[in-house]
């Protein structure tokens, strides 16, 4: 079989839509979740081993990379928690038409910048 169809190999040109877009989002943050348990479980178990262990993560935590990482822990949080509400109220048969799934990706996006911006503020 000899298939002569063009192929746009050029990734910059391809536009997916916003659907598609959250749903990728997703599922990285589900991913960089899964890592960022490690290091929450490394810092849960040394502040609660003792006094200097805490105040050893105290310490850390005042540092400005670990603000940012603790702020990159949280922006998975929140995007993952938004986005994880729109799929349970598809789920329940809400916005499950392509407008409605459109709408539903937008609003989760927004609200999960506001957010974002929102876990900034408080941790810096």
């Amino acid at each position: 079989m000899n298939n002569h169809r063009p192929k746009n190999l050029d990734l910059g040109t391809i536009r997916f839509p916003v659907t598609a877009i959250a749903s990728i989002i997703h599922r990285v943050t589900g991913v960089g979740l899964f890592f960022a348990v490690g290091f929450l479980v490394w810092a849960l178990g040394l502040s609660l081993e003792s006094r200097q262990g805490f105040d050893q993560v105290a310490a850390v935590l005042t540092h400005p990379l670990a603000k940012l990482i603790t702020w990159g822990i949280l922006s998975l949080v929140v995007y993952h928690f938004i986005a994880g509400i729109k799929h349970l109220i598809m789920d329940a048969g809400y916005a499950e038409t392509l407008n409605g799934g459109t709408w539903a990706s937008r609003i989760a996006l927004v609200l999960a910048v506001a957010g974002i911006v929102l876990m900034g503020v408080w941790v810096w």
